[in-house]
C-alpha cells in the first residue's frame, strides 16, 4: 500500500466517523510563541483544547506536516543514520474536543489497524502501553476490545520526577497535558529488542505506531496541573513508521515516498543508489524539511526558524561534498519531492520555482567557503591530533558558515571530540552586549490591573473621558503636577495605541478647574492587556485620577499616519503580485513621516520592479476604492482569503480591512476613507536587512511631494555644477566625466605596473636561500592585486624553487599575495604562509597550494610580519 494510500484511508475513516478533515495548518504555528515550529498534529488545536477557541465541529482529523530540528524536539544529529528519525515528517491524527474520550478513541484506533476494509494488520501483532494508574484505559483495551493481558504493559514515572513518563504526554514545559496509550507493532523475533517497559525496549523488534493522548490537564509554568474545561482527545500517528509496517521494510528510508529521494540524492550526487549510505538518506530527508520550510514562507538567514533552515540545508550539502559532489546538486531533488507529494501538498507545486531558487541561492553561498572550510578542519587535525579545538569550530562557524552541529557531525564521523565548551567561551567572547532597547515601551513594566480603555479613534478624533490611573515612571500616583513627565490611563480614548507597526498618536489630554490642565502626549502605548498609556508630561494645571478629562489626537499626524498605513496594505498585495505569492511580511513601521516594510524575498527588487510597484499601487490610489473595516471570526476570515501573519496571535473576532478588491488584511490600525485619500506613493529605498528578508521604504501624499519636489532640486543643482541646461545633458556631461576618469584609472594601472614590475625585477636579488629554497618578502610600494600577481608570477619564473611575500599598503589596509614554487607544494602551501603574514597585520586569506591572497587592516605591523617570513619557512623544510 503506498504512502498515499494509507494518508488518504486514515484521513476517509475518520470522516466516516463524523471527523471534520482539517488541512494541515504551516510549519510555522500561528498561536504559539513557545514553539519554533509545528512538532506534533494538535498544535493548531491548541487553544480549542484549552477552551480559549470555539470551532463548529467538535472531531477533527489531519495529516499534519511537523517539523523537529531544534530545542526538545531535536533529532538533527541522528537523521540519516537510523532508520526512524527524521526533521520533516507527516503526523496522522484523530481529535476530539469534548465530544468522544478513552472508550471511542481506543476503539477507532483498533478498528482502523485491524478492521479488514482498512488497514487488517494482524491483532497478535499489536500490543499497547498504559499510563501506570490509567485503570479506565486498561479496561478498555482488556474488556472491551479483548486484549489479552501480556499484551498490556502498564508504565509508570520511568523518567525521574511526577508525571515524567513515556505514557503521560506533555507538549512542552507548559500547556495541554495528559496520561496516554500507545499502540506497538511486533515485527517478530528475528529482529533484536523487546517489549516498552524492558530492559531491551530501545530494539527495533516492538515500534510504536500510535500515541492516543488523553488531554485532561493543562500544565502551568509552575508545574501544576489544572483540569481542561473538557477532556479530550489527542492522537498521533507517525505516517513515515506506518508505511514501513504496511509496506513490509525495515527502514522508513526504504517506503516509497522516501526511497523515491534517496534515489534523486543518488542521481544528482553522482553514487550508486544504496540504502546502506547515511549521505544519501540524509539528503532524502532535508530535501524534505527544506522545502517545505520555504513554501511556508521560511529563507535562509542567521536567526530564528531561517537559521534553522540554514543549518539543515547546508548539513544536506555537505554530505553531497563528502559523496564527492562538490557541485550544485540539493535544489534538482526539489522536482523529484513535487512529484511525490505534491498532490497532498499543492503549495510545493505553486511554490516550486521559488523554493528551488531559495536553495540553490544557499547552495552558491555556502559552496563559496565549504572547500576551504573543510581544509582548515583538515589542517587544524595534522599530527593525528583527537580533538577539534573550540576556536577552530569558532572560526568555521564565524568565518565559514558552518553551523555547529555540522562540524559536530564532521567530528563524529572522523571519531574525534569537538570542544564545544570551547567554541561557546569564543563565541560569548564575541557577543554583543547592551544591545539599545526600544524607546518606550511600558507593557509588563506597569502594574496595572483596572478597567480596559475603550477605544474610540476609528471614528471620533476627540472623546470625553476619565481619568483612571495616573503613573511617574512605572510608580502609580494620584496625582501629577505642572511639569512632571507620566502616564495616563483613561476609560475611553480617540488615541491608537502602538501596535501592528503602527506608532501610537499624539496630542493632548485637557480639564478643567482651576487652572485648566494640558497634558501634551508622546506616544500612547498599551500597558495591559486592552489598558492604554498615554505617555508625556503635564504642561499646566494638575491632573488627578477620576478627572474628567478631554482626550484630543493630532489629526494631522493621524491622517499622515492613516495614509501610509493604508499605503501599507497595497504595497504588499502589489509585493505579491509583482513578485510572486512566496512574498510574506516580516515586519513593518508605520509613522506619520514614511513607511518601512520588510519582507521574504531572495533577491533584490530590480528597478523595473520597483516602478511597476509603484505603477500598480498609484493605479488602486487612483481607483479611489472604498477602505472597509468588518469585524468577523476567524474561521470566515480565513475563508475570505484575508492575508494575516505567520505567528500572530489572533481572538476570535477579527477585524478585516478591504480595499476594493486589491487587498484584504486582518488589520486593527487606523486607515483612510478611501485610497484616493493616499494620494501620491513613492518608494525612496530598497535594501536587505538579514538574509532572505528585503526592505521597502515609501512616502505618501505631502511627504511623496516634498521627496519629488527634493529631487528635483537636486538635479537642478548637478545641471547647473556640470553646465548643462537639460536632464538629459547632465546625463551625457556625466557619461564623458566618466569616460574620462576610466581612461586615466587604466593609465594610471599601467605606470603602476611598470613601477612594480622594474621593482621586482632588482627584488629577485634580494631573496634569502635557505636549504636550496629562495625565500622572499617583500613590499611594493604602489602595487595593486594585478600588479602584485604579476610581480609574483615573474619571480616564481625568475627564482626556480621558491616561496614568496609581496604586499602593498595603501588606504589604512594591506594587500598580501603569496606564492610557492611547484615542486614545493608538498613542504609549503601558500595558503598556510599567506595566512602567517595576514594574522600578524590583522587580517585573513587563502587559495590554492601554489597561489593564495590576503588582506588586512594592520598596516603597521607589515615589517615585522615580513621579517619573520624566512624563520617561518625553515621550519617548514
Amino acid at each position: 500500500m503506498k504512502t498515499s494510500e494509507i494518508r488518504k484511508k486514515f484521513l476517509d475513516f475518520f470522516a466516516s466517523k463524523g471527523h471534520q478533515v482539517v488541512p494541515s495548518s504551516s510549519l510555522i504555528p500561528g498561536n504559539d510563541p513557545t514553539l519554533m515550529f509545528t512538532v506534533a498534529g494538535m498544535v493548531q488545536f491548541k487553544d480549542v483544547f484549552l477552551g480559549f477557541e470555539k470551532r463548529d465541529y467538535t472531531r477533527a482529523t489531519t495529516s499534519q506536516k511537523c517539523l523537529r530540528a531544534g530545542g526538545k524536539h531535536n533529532d538533527l544529529e541522528n537523521v540519516g543514520y537510523t532508520a526512524r528519525h527524521h526533521t520533516f515528517f507527516e503526523m496522522l491524527g484523530n481529535f476530539s474536543f469534548g465530544d468522544y474520550f478513552k472508550r471511542d478513541a481506543i476503539t477507532f484506533a483498533w478498528e482502523f489497524l485491524t478492521g479488514e476494509q482498512w488497514l487488517a494488520l494482524p491483532k497478535d501483532k499489536l500490543m499497547v502501553t498504559v499510563y501506570a494508574t490509567d485503570d479506565e484505559a486498561y479496561d478498555i483495551w482488556h474488556q472491551t476490545v479483548g486484549l489479552p493481558a501480556d499484551k498490556i504493559v502498564r508504565i509508570g514515572d520511568n523518567k525521574g520526577a511526577p508525571y515524567a513518563s513515556d505514557n503521560f504526554w506533555t507538549m512542552g514545559d507548559t500547556g495541554p497535558c495528559g496520561p496516554c496509550t500507545e499502540i506497538f507493532f511486533d515485527h517478530g523475533p528475528s529482529v533484536a529488542g523487546g517489549p516498552p517497559g524492558s530492559p531491551d525496549e530501545d530494539g527495533d523488534r516492538f515500534m510504536e505506531i500510535w500515541n492516543n493522548v488523553f488531554m485532561q490537564f493543562n500544565r502551568d509554568e509552575a508545574g501544576t496541573l489544572h483540569p481542561l474545561p473538557k477532556p479530550s482527545v489527542d492522537t498521533g500517528m507517525g505516517l513515515e513508521r506506518l508505511s514501513t509496517v504496511l509496506q513490509h521494510v525495515k527502514s522508513n528510508y526504504e517506503t516509497d515516498a522516501l526511497a523515491c529521494l534517496v534515489r534523486a540524492a543518488a542521481r544528482e550526487t553522482g553514487v550508486e543508489y544504496s540504502q546502506d549510505v547515511p549521505s544519501l538518506k540524509v539528503i532524502a530527508d532535508h530535501i524534505r524539511a527544506c522545502s517545505f520550510m520555504v513554501a511556508d514562507g521560511i529563507l535562509p538567514s542567521n536567526e530564528g526558524r531561517g537559521y534553522v533552515l540554514r543549518r539543515i540545508a547546508r548539513r544536506a550539502i555537505r554530505h553531497g561534498y563528502k559523496l564527492g559532489q562538490k557541485g550544485l546538486f540539493f535544489h534538482k531533488i526539489v522536482a523529484d519531492l513535487v512529484a511525490e507529494m505534491g498532490e497532498a501538498y499543492p503549495e510545493l507545486r505553486e511554490k516550486q520555482a521559488h523554493i528551488e531558487d531559495a536553495l540553490r541561492a544557499e547552495e552558491i553561498k555556502f559552496a563559496e567557503t565549504l572547500e576551504i572550510g573543510m581544509g582548515l578542519v583538515d589542517s587544524a587535525l595534522e599530527g593525528g591530533k583527537t580533538a577539534l579545538d573550540g576556536d577552530t569550530i569558532f572560526k568555521l562557524y564565524d568565518t565559514f558558515g558552518f553551523p555547529v552541529d555540522l562540524t559536530a557531525d564532521i567530528c563524529r564521523e572522523r571519531g574525534i571530540h569537538a570542544d564545544l565548551e570551547g567554541f561557546e567561551r569564543a563565541m560569548e567572547a564575541q557577543r554583543e552586549r547592551g544591545r539599545a532597547g526600544s524607546n518606550f515601551k511600558m507593557s509588563g513594566k506597569i502594574a496595572y490591573d483596572g478597567e480596559d480603555t475603550r477605544f474610540h479613534g476609528y471614528d471620533k478624533s476627540s472623546v470625553e473621558a476619565k481619568v483612571l490611573a495616573l503613573y511617574k515612571g512605572t510608580d502609580p500616583v494620584d496625582s501629577l503636577s505642572a511639569g512632571d513627565e507620566g502616564i495616563v490611563v483613561l476609560d475611553g480614548t480617540a488615541f491608537y495605541a502602538e501596535g501592528g507597526g503602527q506608532v501610537g498618536d499624539v496630542g493632548e489630554i485637557s480639564a478643567a478647574g482651576g487652572i485648566a490642565a494640558l497634558f501634551d502626549v508622546a506616544d500612547t502605548q498599551k500597558i495591559q492587556g486592552a489598558a492604554f498609556g498615554h505617555k508625556g508630561k503635564l504642561a499646566r494645571g494638575a491632573l488627578k485620577v477620576g478627572d474628567a478629562v478631554t482626550a484630543t489626537i493630532d489629526l494631522h499626524q493621524r491622517q499622515a499616519s492613516a495614509r501610509n498605513h493604508s499605503a501599507t496594505h497595497l504595497l504588499h498585495a502589489a509585493l505579491r503580485h509583482v513578485l510572486g505569492g512566496h512574498v510574506v511580511q516580516k515586519g513593518s513601521l508605520v509613522n506619520p513621516e514614511r513607511t518601512r516594510f520588510d519582507f521574504a524575498h531572495g533577491e533584490a527588487v530590480t528597478a523595473a520592479q520597483i516602478a511597476e510597484l509603484e505603477r500598480v499601487v498609484n493605479h488602486v490610489i487612483a481607483a479611489n476604492y472604498e477602505v472597509k473595516a468588518e469585524l468577523m471570526s476567524m474561521e470566515a476570515a480565513q475563508k475570505s482569503g484575508a492575508m494575516m501573519l505567520f505567528g500572530e496571535k489572533y481572538g476570535d473576532e477579527v477585524r478585516v480591512l478591504t480595499m476594493g478588491d486589491f487587498s484584504a488584511e486582518l488589520c486593527g490600525g487606523t486607515h483612510v476613507k478611501r485610497t484616493g485619500d493616499i494620494g501620491l506613493f513613492k518608494i525612496v529605498a530598497e535594501g536587505g536587512v538579514a538574509a532572505g528578508v528585503r526592505r521597502i521604504e515609501a512616502v505618501t501624499g505631502e511627504g511623496a511631494l516634498a521627496y519629488i519636489q527634493a529631487q528635483d532640486a537636486l538635479i537642478k543643482e548637478a545641471a547647473a555644477a556640470l553646465k548643462a541646461q537639460t536632464s538629459d545633458e547632465v546625463l551625457a556631461k556625466i557619461a564623458a566625466l566618466q569616460d574620462s576618469a576610466k581612461a586615466l584609472e587604466k593609465e594610471l594601472a599601467k605606470l603602476k605596473g611598470q613601477l612594480a614590475s622594474s621593482a621586482g625585477d632588482s627584488l629577485a636579488d634580494a631573496a634569502a636561500d635557505i636549504n636550496g629554497v629562495k625565500v622572499l618578502a617583500a613590499e611594493l610600494p604602489g602595487a595593486d592585486n594585478t600588479a602584485l600577481r604579476e610581480t609574483l608570477d615573474k619571480l616564481k619564473d625568475k627564482l626556480g624553487s621558491a616561496a614568496i611575500v609581496l604586499a602593498a599598503k595603501g588606504d589604512g589596509k594591506v594587500a598580501l599575495v603569496a606564492g610557492v614554487t611547484a615542486d614545493l607544494t608538498g613542504k609549503l602551501k601558500a595558503g598556510e604562509l599567506v595566512n602567517f603574514v595576514a594574522q600578524q597585520v590583522g587580517g585573513k586569506g587563502g587559495g590554492r597550494p601554489d597561489m593564495a591572497q590576503a588582506g588586512g587592516t594592520q598596516p603597521e605591523n607589515l615589517d615585522a610580519a615580513l621579517n619573520g617570513v624566512q624563520a617561518w619557512v625553515a621550519g617548514k623544510l
